[in-house]
């Protein structure tokens, strides 16, 4: 095994920003349990591992070619958390394809990194097989949705298109969260519905709220303005999936 050099160093923490992620088509995921479940369901994509000697042992031997070792003063200053943990992975993100006919979460203009990683968590829990996300949705390879989602970020694939042309060109039939809709226990789902979630503040916005069949509550019995986006999303979710 090989120290990480500072070049190496460079890229790693130039993935920080997302036109740099986005150019070499890559993710960064930090701490021990998010890096090992990586080892585990997204192996074939691992394009480098940095770890503290300590937690050289940890690391499946066949993934050892691939791991660079540092101190932890030099993971401190490539890492992104406030206090870092033992090891960094960078992986190549899949490239999958946008699947047609089958149930899908739309988000449009989600921006809390909480919220998007709770949803991708969601989505896992319940089966759901992907996102199809606005272009201005928070990143779903933000430091702080990867450690939310729980290692959903492996296996939901998310996509990112203009949600006006992807909804008018879908027959699927379209239900959205809304303040004014039909109760949501009283709708039927098919079962390849999209489920459209609007922006933490604004909610859904007025060109996509026109392209939805079906607007759906959930009854409000106390003070609340609004429900949390990604409670929403549990809610209707454990309705829909049911």
């Amino acid at each position: 095994m090989e120290a990480l050099s500072k070049a190496k160093q460079k890229w790693i923490r130039s993935l920080q920003l997302k036109k740099n992620r986005d150019q070499e088509m890559v993710f960064v995921v930090e701490g021990e349990k998010s890096v090992l479940e990586g080892l585990s369901a997204f192996a074939s994509h691992l394009e480098l591992l940095v770890s503290i000697d300590s937690f050289l042992s940890q690391i499946p031997p066949q993934f050892l070619f691939k791991t660079l070792t540092v101190t932890t003063k030099e993971l401190e200053q490539i890492s992104e958390l406030r206090t870092p943990n033992k090891c960094i992975a960078v992986f190549r993100r899949s490239d999958s394809s946008l699947v047609m006919n089958q149930f899908t979460i739309v988000l449009d203009g989600i921006q809390d990194p909480g919220n998007m990683g709770t949803i991708l968590r969601l989505a896992d829990w319940f089966g759901v097989k992907q996102l199809v996300c606005s272009k201005d949705t928070v990143d779903c390879y933000n430091s702080k949705v990867i450690q939310s989602s729980m290692g959903a970020i492996y296996r939901i694939p998310v996509h990112y298109t203009d949600l006006a042309s992807y909804l008018t060109n879908t027959p699927q039939q379209k239900y959205g969260a809304m303040l004014n809709g039909k109760n949501y226990k009283e709708t039927a789902y098919p079962k390849d519905a999209i489920l459209i979630m609007g922006n933490e503040g604004k909610g859904v916005r007025p060109e996509i709220e026109a392209l939805i069949d079906f607007p759906v509550t959930i009854p409000r019995f106390g003070e609340a303005e609004s429900l949390n986006v990604a409670t929403a999303t549990a809610i209707l979710l454990a309705e829909i999936i049911r």
